[in-house]
């Protein structure tokens, strides 16, 4: 069977490969919109936190014999602590302070990062094994569909739908919210506002972290893996409105499915299509799809 001359699963292949890929753009980019929307910085470092999360996962196995589902739990919060202790000597100092020094610091530890890992470990990459329980792939009759694939879209969507959730629908979010307008009004109802920057800080990074700890089964584990990854991320979260939950994961996913059809129909294309999109959606909304207009 042909869908528009293209052979049925070689289609739902490349969709389910974009939607395996939206679901990391989403991810990461929530990080990101969640650190800029809350705190209002450019994190160009959140590339290598998802580095970091992949060899978290991996070292963790490697040294430790600690599997893949501690891995999901611990990798995160490794990358999350590390996150505070940036965020205390560093991102601390730039709050109130132009946009453009926040990229350029996060800029320049992202590269420090990247080399120390390098140095470490090189760069021909390190494998990871699929969960022995999420080997194999389940026949839906119209195509074969590999669990861990699956698993990977599941989680990525309850995490991304919660975070929205606690962060749009929840006392804990409106707190948020209200801390990084009005930090003073928020503080004198006795809320620790500093403490909450922090760990929203680390909230960020750790989203980063996961991403990397359900990557790792999937892609070579290498210092590289961020930095490849982090510019059409940071397309994600300019076509879905800088600091926008909703955009974020609506625009990761959505980016992820429209990549995967360019790679059947224009296959040249599929490296470019988010950056053609992104320039047509800031020519007509430069806020972004989900952005507020200011």
């Amino acid at each position: 069977m042909e869908i528009f001359g293209v052979p049925h699963q070689a289609l739902l292949g490349q969709l389910l490969l974009g939607l395996v890929n939206g679901s990391f753009y989403a991810m990461l980019s929530l990080g990101l919109a969640v650190i800029f929307g809350l705190l209002n910085i450019i994190n160009f470092a959140h590339g290598a936190m998802y580095m970091m999360g992949a060899y978290a996962a991996w070292m963790l196995l490697e040294y430790f014999q600690i599997g893949y589902w501690w891995s999901l739990l611990l990798a995160p919060l490794s990358v999350g602590a590390f996150g505070i202790l940036i965020e205390r000597v560093l991102m601390k100092w730039i709050y109130r302070l132009d946009h453009l020094y926040g990229l350029l610091l996060t800029f320049g530890l992202s590269l420090i990062l990247e080399g120390i890992y390098r140095d470490q470990f090189g760069v021909s990459g390190q494998p990871y094994q699929v969960p022995e329980l999420l080997r194999g792939a389940t026949d839906l009759g119209f195509m074969r569909l590999p669990n861990y694939r699956a698993w990977v879209v599941l989680v990525s969507l309850i995490v991304c739908l919660g975070t929205w959730y606690v962060i749009e629908r929840t006392r804990l979010g409106a707190n948020l919210r209200a801390g990084t307008e009005n930090p003073q009004l928020v503080q004198a109802f006795g809320v620790n506002v500093p403490l909450m920057v922090t760990l929203t800080f680390a909230f960020g990074v750790g989203l980063a972290g996961l991403a990397g700890v359900l990557a790792a089964p999937l892609y070579q584990i290498n210092p590289l893996m961020g930095s490849n990854l982090i510019i059409t991320v940071f397309a994600v979260v300019v076509i879905g409105g800088m600091g926008s939950i909703l955009g974020s994961i609506v625009t990761g996913i959505g980016l992820g499915l429209i990549e995967g059809l360019t790679k059947v129909f224009w296959s040249e294309a599929s490296s470019t299509v988010v950056f053609v999109i992104m320039a047509i959606v800031l020519l007509v909304r430069p806020a972004g799809l989900f952005g507020r207009e200011k």
